[in-house]
């Protein structure tokens, strides 16, 4: 074949030059036309089909939901949910008067709380979860900073067992995935050596039910409670996995002073495990009430170890040397007075009583297990009195947390450990 015949047969993709070839390849391009239109005729019909179906799945799904609230459930408990709802309440919503769903409509509760969950699996806290408002709404009184996930107040993982009981009552798998999602977000949470930060500082956090509530959760997924018993076999071993860490770090956290071992802190450092200061006014201390949630957590564990035993009788051990007595507190009424987070209607003063039952502050000092408090501008004090009035009425100074664990609960984890060994 010549160079002039072999110019002729060439063709560009426009068919400009024609020859044997040229007349070919036109004929493939109108035959690859004709393909492509039928292509994209049938591409039409697929994707009308698709959304088609997806289309009538949404409206399944919305029947599906619409159906489920129209049904009578039994109530669910919203106690776990207080703390962050309280906080809505006393600071966002005090002048607010927004309708309520009742207890028992527990789906339009739960369709409050998707509405909510964020794209990393978590919640915001401090949003009343009964109230009916357009989340736009919540974001633009709260601001983004203050939507993004945490643990803080009772948050997240109460949001999981209240939606896992929501899809035991109804069997509708959007409140299952979502509590996959927040355990997804709970097992990468965890930092390494076993704890979870609150809100306040990136310390492991006892405070505000951070780590002792998780770990309930984790415990009620490993002992498979009602609400759990659908759990796959990873999560469930992903669980497990997750709260023997969370104990083993506890352990460590546990406080020692010349030797003994005490309660523990507020916050406690992820790496040394020794206490850490969180608020300007939330210094490090023994926390009575923080101590008391961990034993009884810990007296829950069946067959528990040498390690755990000995926690739990020091930490006992501990209450009874700190314990206050001969004082109660008194609440005495005041004019309404308006703060950033509360409204103050009574003032709380320390009176002397010997018939007064024990009593614990929230901060001991470490070493002398001297009772003390702080204002917000950092500065320790050891009296209520000298505590401004925000902070006086805003935070609880004493309480009886350890009280039901020396009078019922420890006495029947002796006696039943007792009998097992």
């Amino acid at each position: 074949m010549d160079a002039t015949w072999r110019r002729k047969c060439k063709s560009d993709i426009n068919g400009r030059r024609t020859g044997t070839f040229g007349y070919r390849r036109r004929l493939v391009s109108a035959r690859c036309i004709g393909l492509s239109r039928r292509w994209i005729k049938k591409m039409k019909l697929c994707l009308f089909l698709i959304f088609y179906f997806l289309a009538i799945g949404l409206c399944q799904a919305n029947d599906s939901i619409e159906t489920a609230k129209a049904q009578t459930y039994e109530a669910i408990d919203l106690h776990p949910l207080r703390d962050g709802m309280s906080h809505w309440r006393k600071r966002y919503g005090r002048d607010r008067n927004d309708p309520m769903y009742n207890p028992s409509q527990i789906v339009h509760i739960a369709e409050n709380m998707l509405a909510y969950q964020n794209a990393d699996g978590g919640w915001p806290n401090n949003i009343d979860w009964q109230a009916q408002i357009d989340p736009d709404t919540v974001r633009a009184i709260k601001g983004e900073r203050r939507m993004v996930s945490t643990f803080d107040n009772h948050n997240t993982y109460s949001q999981i067992d209240y939606l896992a009981k929501v899809y035991i009552a109804t069997d509708l798998d959007r409140y299952r995935n979502a509590v996959e999602r927040g355990l997804d977000y709970i097992f990468r949470e965890q930092q390494p050596t076993g704890g979870w930060r609150g809100w306040d500082v990136d310390a492991i956090t006892y405070n505000d039910g951070v780590m002792i509530g998780i770990m309930t959760l984790l415990k009620d997924i490993a002992d498979r409670k009602p609400q759990f018993a659908w759990t796959s076999h990873e999560l469930h071993a992903k669980a497990k996995a997750a709260l023997h860490r969370a104990i083993a770090v506890t352990l460590k956290c546990q406080i020692v002073v010349k030797g003994k071992k005490t309660g523990w802190s507020q916050q406690h450092d992820h790496i040394t495990y020794k206490p850490v200061k969180a608020r300007t006014y939330e210094l490090p201390s023994i926390t009575a009430g923080q101590t008391a949630k961990i034993v009884h957590f810990l007296m829950r564990i069946e067959n528990p170890s040498s390690e755990i035993i000995d926690a739990i009788e020091t930490a006992v051990q501990w209450f009874q040397e700190a314990k206050i007595e001969g004082i109660r507190l008194k609440r005495i009424e005041i004019d309404p007075t308006r703060f950033r987070n509360h409204t103050a209607t009574t003032d709380l003063i320390v009176v002397k009583d010997p018939d007064a039952p024990p009593l614990w502050a929230r901060f001991h000092e470490i070493g002398t297990n001297r009772p003390f408090m702080a204002n917000r501008d950092g500065n320790k004090v050891y009296s209520l009195s000298q505590v401004a009035l925000e902070r006086r009425t805003g935070y609880a100074w004493y309480g009886y947390w350890p009280a039901r664990i020396l009078e019922k609960d420890y006495p029947m984890w002796k006696n039943k450990n007792r009998r097992q060994q």
